[in-house]
């Protein structure tokens, strides 16, 4: 990453909502260096229809889970504003924070959504970061430890949303629910009025990871 820090208030003129609570964005845990930009841009970049799932017994149903394991090019890059950039460092937040709820869930429950679906955000903040370095924005993930967020208002909610998980499967993957949800809402959001194409692209595909991602959650949820 860089050093200089252009936007000093990044994540918090760019919160987003997760669970009701306004949160920035999130995903692997404690992996403070950035990725080389145009080599990780391109083999991290997921596209929604490269996304797959699987039972617990290693067979893949598509119905069910949500892998990224398919890359696409990268586009050019372009302009964000200054609220722009805000965003992207709340995105790096909320994938981190989908990271971190998921991981844990994996650990609780024998159930492989969890697992499946944390190694794609792991992909998903991968290709974040990278816009990051592009754009010079601080990352605000970078070193935090699992459950650690620069903004105490993603912390409170990832601490509110893990003891919901930790209630019960059915919990957990409600939790599962809530997160795609509104990440839903916030990368819809995000994209409105964007014109930068390499944002716009990861926008669009970590959209589409999260709506199957959501669908998932969905199906496991029916089946409990």
């Amino acid at each position: 990453m860089k050093s200089n820090i252009k936007i000093a208030t990044a994540v918090t003129a760019g919160v987003l909502a997760i669970g009701g609570v306004l949160t920035g964005g999130a995903v692997a845990a404690g992996t403070g260096s950035a990725p080389t930009p145009e080599r990780d841009l391109q083999q991290q970049m997921m596209t929604g229809g490269q996304h797959h799932s699987g039972h617990g017994d290693g067979t893949y149903d598509t119905r069910r889970d949500g892998s990224c394991t398919g890359y696409t090019a990268p586009a050019s890059q372009g302009t964000l504003t200054a609220a722009q950039k805000a965003t992207l460092a709340s995105t790096a937040e909320e994938e981190k924070l989908a990271h971190d709820l998921y991981t844990a869930f994996a650990e609780r429950y024998d159930v492989r959504v969890f697992q499946r679906i944390a190694e794609a955000e792991t992909q998903h903040l991968t290709a974040v970061r990278t816009l990051l370095d592009r754009y010079d924005v601080t990352d605000p993930t970078a070193d935090k430890a699992a459950g650690e967020f620069t903004e105490p208002a993603v912390r409170a909610t990832y601490d509110r949303l893990l003891k919901q998980g930790e209630d019960s499967l059915t919990g957990a993957l409600a939790v599962g629910r809530t997160v795609e949800t509104d990440d839903i809402a916030a990368l819809t959001k995000a994209l409105s009025g964007l014109t930068a194409p390499d944002t716009r692209q990861v926008y669009t595909n970590l959209l589409a990871a999260s709506e199957r991602h959501l669908a998932a959650f969905e199906r496991w949820i029916a089946v409990e």
